[in-house]
């Protein structure tokens, strides 16, 4: 079995400083009050206009921003948390018809470390090691048992769609998501909380993080979640 830490990959080119999206999302803006002659070529008008756009809530005319799509390594329980925000388009990895036992798989299941997880959970953080380190040890039994029983189905004859049953939340998933600067903002402001999943913040909050500095104009005002 395969250990692995979530991860993700923006696959949608951005600008520097973002400056290209926010001039598009400007000429479209400025359609509605015909103040197209106060477009700048250096961007400084997008800012200033999108800025305020942001501040006054009205975030109608940023999604005519480019649709910004992102690939996340994840396990599928937090994958099924994303697919609820279903203005977003989805491409997931289908253990119906992917077989585990393959060469191509390493004839292993992969599985999502809960450490991290742990580590954002607020009633674990805390805890002692050793009680830790025993929720840690019945995990891995558990991902050992159903891998073991998962290779014994295929074996026996099983299809991958039926011996996907015995799969688990913690099995590795890839997922893309597809949507516009409004969805996302509405996806950061829900799963960086600290209401949200411990795993879900665990790669919601360096992507935020990450587009902060990529898109700041469209991002910056939404909390992480982890300030002091």
């Amino acid at each position: 079995m395969k250990i692995l830490k979530q991860n993700y990959e923006i696959l949608t080119p951005i600008s520097e400083g973002g400056i290209e999206e926010l001039k598009l999302i400007e000429s479209i803006a400025r359609e509605c009050y015909k103040s197209n002659d106060k477009i700048t070529e250096d961007g400084e008008s997008a800012k200033k206009l999108i800025s305020n756009l942001v501040k006054s809530q009205h975030f109608a005319m940023i999604e005519h921003g480019p649709s910004l799509s992102v690939k996340f390594t994840t396990d599928r329980g937090v994958a099924m948390e994303m697919i609820r925000h279903r203005l977003f388009s989805f491409a997931m990895e289908s253990t119906r018809y992917v077989n585990y036992s393959k060469d191509k798989f390493g004839k292993e299941i992969s599985a999502i470390d809960i450490i991290p997880g742990m580590d954002f959970d607020t009633k674990l953080r805390n805890e002692d090691a050793d009680v830790l380190g025993g929720i840690y040890c019945e995990w891995l039994r558990a991902m050992e048992d159903a891998e073991a029983h998962y290779m014994k189905m295929i074996e026996l004859g099983a299809t991958p769609q039926i011996a996907r049953s015995v799969l688990p939340n913690s099995t590795k998933a890839t997922i893309t998501l597809t949507g516009n600067y409004r969805e996302w903002r509405h996806f950061f402001e829900l799963r960086c909380d600290k209401a949200a999943h411990p795993q879900i913040r665990e790669i919601a909050i360096p992507l935020l993080k990450e587009l902060k500095t990529k898109l700041p104009i469209i991002f910056d005002d939404i909390s992480t979640g982890d300030e002091e």
